[in-house]
């Protein structure tokens, strides 16, 4: 199935780019050593395999999901076969003793690259999911670049999110609060990262969804209401890769937009997802008609599908992947945006919030509520949207 042709595009985005910096790709990531955490998911995937079709001398990969884990080496070895460099991949929790162990046994790596991440809106649902967002997305990348600069590691990066910019829900906010934290260890060592849209299919995605539903034999259901902005998980790579290799200190990158990267719906890509599968989209007035009719339109190659208006918590009207106050660099490559950031902090801020986190945590007794108002302490324009209805209560 031709992914491209589902999020309505013809061509890769970032190409051109890649190409013309290919030479120096090459030569950098040959000649060193990295580790990517949070290796297994989508991100993480399509980031290691960038590396490791270049050769590195070393590459360590570290992800939670033993089974992603093992689905990568045996994509890898499908794919590439082998690497002259050390590659190894461990299941470990970033979070954990073993994996401070792991970084006290060697740590030895001129690259870092962090791609773990909660990065679900539904995660913000109850205060203890919530409470594991800040600890994943916030605490576990200050610890690992802590850990980078004690290791001598020459560069850090990770990925953000476009919901950082100007943010309307919970899990966009742990990013933006998680930016600050980068800028502020931004002294010590040299970090980038990324916003970009969507990667389509991705895994735990909408997308991603369509097709566990067909597998299943289970309806689609989708928004109709809400347009994003989607890459292809090879795209989601390249943007990580080129960041970490050429990203100044400070840097963010994004996909700069053009007339191949534009909005499109969920229900509009399900459309199009259905007729390269062969079937007829069928539209449905319930969850309970969807679901009855599965026994019996899939046959008459047609498939029940529900496709409503969004009014769940933390859904963004509109993506953006910077705000009027960031200063952009749109000029060093064709589609690559770059948002170039000052040395522009509050430690007594950072101190205050990591304080509170943790008598939180000591006390194991908090809200939704408490953590909300620390996050409107961080980011004085959250516009958090609460509507009281959450994805989990929907088919």
């Amino acid at each position: 199935m031709n992914i491209l042709n589902l999020i309505g595009r013809s061509s890769e985005i970032f190409k051109q780019d890649v190409q013309e910096n290919e030479y120096e790709l090459k030569k950098i990531v040959s000649g060193s050593s990295f580790l990517v955490i949070g290796g297994a998911g989508s991100i993480g995937q399509a980031v290691t395999k960038e590396i490791f079709k270049r050769n590195p001398l070393k590459l360590h990969v570290v992800d939670i999901s033993e089974n992603n884990m093992v689905e990568l080496v045996r994509d890898l070895r499908s794919s590439y076969g082998y690497i002259e460099g050390d590659f190894q991949a461990f299941s470990l929790d970033i979070g954990s003793v073993e994996y401070d162990a792991f970084i006290e046994s060697d740590g030895k790596y001129d690259y870092v690259l962090n791609l773990s991440a909660l990065k679900h809106v539904r995660s913000e649902k109850d205060p203890f999911t919530l409470m594991r967002m800040i600890d994943v997305n916030v605490f576990n990348t200050e610890k690992t670049v802590k850990q980078s600069i004690e290791k001598g590691t020459k560069k850090y990066f990770c990925v953000s999110t476009d919901k950082a910019a100007n943010p309307v829900n919970m899990m966009g906010a742990s990013k933006r609060i998680m930016e600050m934290y980068l800028m502020s260890l931004s002294k010590k060592i040299t970090i980038s990262t990324a916003r970009f849209a969507n990667v389509a299919f991705s895994d735990g995605s909408l997308l991603h969804g369509f097709n566990q539903r067909i597998q299943k034999r289970q309806p689609i259901v989708a928004p109709n209401d809400i347009k994003r902005y989607f890459i292809t998980p090879k795209e989601s790579g390249e943007l990580c890769l080129m960041s970490c290799i050429f990203g100044e200190n400070r840097d963010v990158f994004f996909p700069k937009l053009n007339q191949d990267l534009h909005l499109i719906t969920f229900a509009d890509i399900a459309v199009k997802y259905l007729a390269e599968l062969g079937y007829e989209t069928y539209l449905c007035l319930s969850e309970d008609e969807a679901r009855d009719l599965m026994d019996t339109l899939p046959q008459q190659k047609k498939w029940p599908c529900l496709f409503t208006s969004s009014d769940t918590t933390g859904e963004k009207d509109f993506e953006e992947f910077f705000t009027d106050k960031e200063v952009l660099d749109l000029d060093r490559f064709e589609n690559f945006g770059i948002i170039k950031n000052k040395e522009d902090f509050s430690c007594d801020k950072l101190d205050l919030f990591s304080i509170a986190i943790s008598e939180l945590k000591k006390a194991k007794k908090w809200n939704k509520e408490q953590l909300v108002q620390l996050f409107f302490k961080m980011i004085p324009n959250f516009v958090h949207k609460e509507t009281g209805k959450y994805l989990d209560s929907k088919m």
